[in-house]
This record gives structure tokens, sequence and C-alpha cells, in this order.
């Protein structure tokens, strides 16, 4: 669903079922942001992006984590994450921290 309201707000969006998909999708392609659940399978979206920051051939991507768990705050700062929204989230909110922080085009 969320992948249907990013495309009709303009966005190109490339998703992935687990983090094994995004690091392959993400090699493929740089995104202009992440937006990652904490829970997936595999690997949490924490333990995912812990992954890319500690990466060096990776450049620095902003990364907005979806949660319902309100105790995250401090890992998503500690990932240097620029925003983490608690679930369900509203579109409206999250449109405005894309179109604050990611570049035309990709999401």
């Amino acid at each position: 669903m969320l992948t249907l309201q990013l495309c009709n707000a303009g966005y190109e969006v490339v998703s992935a079922e687990d983090a094994i998909a995004a690091g392959k999708a993400l090699l493929a392609q740089s995104p202009d942001l992440i937006i990652t659940d904490v829970n997936m399978p595999y690997m949490t979206g924490i333990e995912f992006i812990a992954a890319l920051r500690a990466d060096q051939t990776i450049p620095p991507i902003p990364v907005v984590f979806l949660s319902s768990r309100q105790d995250l705050a401090d890992h998503a700062r500690q990932l240097q994450a620029v925003a983490h929204l608690p679930k369900p989230v509203s579109l409206e909110r999250l449109l405005e921290v894309i179109a604050l922080h990611a570049g035309e085009g990709r999401a």
C-alpha cells in the first residue's frame, strides 16, 4: 500500500521484501532515501542500516524507520536516521519527511 501511495505522489519506488533483497537492490541502484520497517525477515531494519553504515563504500543515505515500537528512538539517532515514524504512519507526515530529505525521484 505504501509503495502505491508513494508512486501516486510522484516518487520512483523500489521495494524489497527483506533485508537481503534490499541490499541487492541498493547495490544495483543507490536510492535517495531508505524507508525501512524495523521488523523484517533475516535481520531487523536496525541491523540492516547498521550494516550499511559500517560499509565505507556505501555513501550515507537518509533513512526513515517505521515501527510500532516506541523504544527505538535511541537506535534511530545512533544510526543517524532522519526520522523514526510510528505505525500506522500518516501519509502526509511521511511525505513531509521524504520532501525534506530525499532528492528528486527515488524513495
